[in-house]
């Protein structure tokens, strides 16, 4: 058997393999890269020994270390509870008409509850808290059903609307179907349009709809369509519908009336936090003194 033929060029002996003239030779792998390798093989054994790996049916080996990215977190949140306990034992303390005026304690509240309100109200109320038309109310005007005051947002937070919380905001609107008669509530639909028209103002009182409106709409959303705060009755006599301001809208309102849920957060929440968020929405805009 004939020896292999040796590269000129390199010494290297070649395979025997050849294509296109292009002979392969037997070049040995830099003994940079075998080191290289062999020192990667290293730090991954060392690195299975320490670290979590290998799951199971039941678990996974736990490493030396016993490190996991669970434990991690707890740690860390830790840390930072830590860090924060101070700022946390001011708000609890500090009136809550007062948290705004210290402007330490209002940046501190400020930016944990914008934090809280992304994770705990923007599915509903949007990461920006401009409310979804139909479902969710905007917080960034000066629209309040239940009031702006900090102190009313508090409360809101705390308990929800409508829920089986005790001290829950309860309202109920019936349902206009069963009382007016299907002239009456396109009457009175023509005149709630009007009230939030500027155009209108001197000829609303003199439309059908006014007196079905005195008669069944009044004690709630107020003579004027102002609205009432202890009901939970909005205001009709602006540009800021939570269900539609065209008249099918109001007609289906008035018909057959939805009435939106919120949850109590003082169960999942404690109270600094919520003192937080309470800041946070107060402060978006529409917030009231």
């Amino acid at each position: 058997m004939a020896s292999p033929e040796r590269d000129p060029v390199t010494g290297y002996k070649t395979t025997g393999h050849e294509w296109d003239g292009i002979k392969e030779l037997t070049t040995p792998i830099p003994h940079w890269w075998v080191s290289v390798f062999l020192a990667t093989v290293g730090i991954a054994i060392v690195y299975l020994y320490l670290m979590p790996s290998f799951a199971g049916v039941k678990g996974f080996l736990p490493g030396a270390l016993e490190w996991s990215s669970s434990k991690q977190l707890a740690e860390d949140q830790a840390v930072a509870a830590a860090a924060q306990a101070g700022w946390r034992k001011r708000i609890l303390e500090t009136p809550l008409a007062e948290i705004e005026a210290d402007p330490d304690l209002r940046r501190f509240a400020v930016t944990g509850g914008r934090a809280l309100f992304n994770e705990n109200c923007a599915p509903c109320h949007g990461v920006g808290a401009g409310g979804q038309q139909g479902q969710f109310p905007a917080l960034i005007d000066d629209d309040w059903l239940w009031g702006g005051k900090i102190e009313d947002i508090h409360q809101t937070i705390s308990h929800g609307i409508r829920n089986e919380d005790d001290d829950s905001r309860q309202s109920t609107m019936p349902s206009f179907a069963d009382i007016l008669a299907p002239e009456q509530i396109d009457q009175v639909a023509d005149y709630v349009r009007a009230l939030s028209d500027p155009s209108q103002e001197a000829t609303r009182t003199a439309m059908p709809g006014a007196k079905v409106f005195t008669d069944n709409c009044a004690s709630c959303h107020g003579d004027h369509g102002q609205g009432g705060r202890e009901f939970g009755a909005p205001t009709l006599n602006d540009a800021i519908w939570l269900y539609g301001g065209s008249k099918q809208a109001i007609i289906s309102q008035v018909t057959h009336p939805r009435m939106g849920v919120m949850p109590t957060f003082a169960a999942r929440l404690d109270e600094a936090t919520i003192r937080m968020l309470a800041t946070y929405v107060h402060t978006l805009g529409g917030g009231e003194r």
